[in-house]
């Protein structure tokens, strides 16, 4: 892709994402992340009904006179994007990749994120840490990340979800809202998850194609495996074959499903050729309903 057909990209991206986030976005997001805690902001004199334990024992010494200390929410959140670009995000059957549906609601997530004035950084991982932008605010750094995930290259077609959720815990130190986007085509993650969990706030947003839930009967095709490279030929007339296919998929969903839960992570399906609008709502009230 050429310097013109990016920024165009990145152009058209912007424009349906802030509209969005204007639009529909912007109080669920305030709602539903509502900052890390209590920071202090300044003592003023006791008035009677305040919390004795807000007393400043050492200004109330020095003045003979008792003062409370005063502490205001903590407004300014960090957000990390952790987009998987493993070679099985490099597939669609309908109108669009799982790659493509990940990059436009990372950019819906950033520019939410900037519009209440946080910060934004990203980890783009396959079987490795593949590129780290560190959190800034700012729409010129937004624009940054989107011409990444527009126009990155990723040098593994392999998947390593725990590799990047302890990647996560190493360089970033302060408690952050965290989003993991992939389709979760692995294993062996379930304790990094636990232990990143423990220290940022997960949300999972697992991007699928319908065709990896159920084939289609169109007699013999060839299917080949986008992260090893293997491939084999079946035939897709078969309904046993097609049952099985199915059954298989169901049951590694609700594996996967079972598992965020377990590890205590919101999450929330997009299916890559529909809406991701619905799905991250519902997700963004029911977070905003628990606050």
């Amino acid at each position: 892709m050429d310097a013109a057909e990016i920024f165009k990209k990145v152009r058209k991206i912007e424009i349906k994402t802030r509209g969005l986030v204007n639009q529909v976005f912007a109080g669920q997001y305030h709602s539903m992340f509502k900052g890390r805690g209590m920071a202090f902001s300044e003592v003023r004199e006791y008035q009677y009904g305040d919390d004795i334990r807000s007393i400043d024992w050492n200004v109330t010494a020095r003045f003979n006179h008792p003062y409370v200390k005063i502490f205001d929410e903590e407004r300014e959140l960090t957000v990390m994007l952790l987009v998987d670009v493993s070679g099985s995000n490099l597939f669609g059957t309908r109108e669009r990749f799982k790659q493509e549906a990940m990059t436009e609601i990372a950019a819906v997530l950033a520019f939410s994120a900037i519009k209440n004035n946080d910060k934004v950084g990203v980890i783009f991982f396959s079987d490795k840490i593949e590129k780290f932008i560190p959190p800034k605010k700012g729409t010129t750094h937004i624009l940054r990340i989107i011409r990444e995930l527009v126009d990155f290259k990723a040098t593994s077609s392999l998947t390593d979800i725990a590799g990047a959720l302890r990647y996560l815990t190493n360089v970033i130190k302060k408690k952050s809202t965290v989003f993991v986007l992939s389709d979760f085509m692995d294993e062996g993650f379930e304790n990094a998850l636990k232990i990143a969990g423990g220290k940022h706030d997960l949300i999972a947003l697992r991007v699928f194609d319908q065709r990896e839930n159920e084939l289609p009967d169109v007699g013999l095709i060839q299917l080949r495996d986008a992260e090893t490279g293997s491939s084999r030929w079946i035939d897709t007339s078969d309904a046993a074959l097609r049952y099985a296919y199915k059954v298989n998929s169901a049951r590694r969903h609700d594996e996967v499903s079972a598992l965020l839960r377990r590890s205590g992570v919101d999450f929330a399906d997009v299916r890559a050729d529909r809406d991701y609008v619905p799905p991250l709502m519902n997700l963004f009230r029911k977070r905003g309903a628990r606050a």
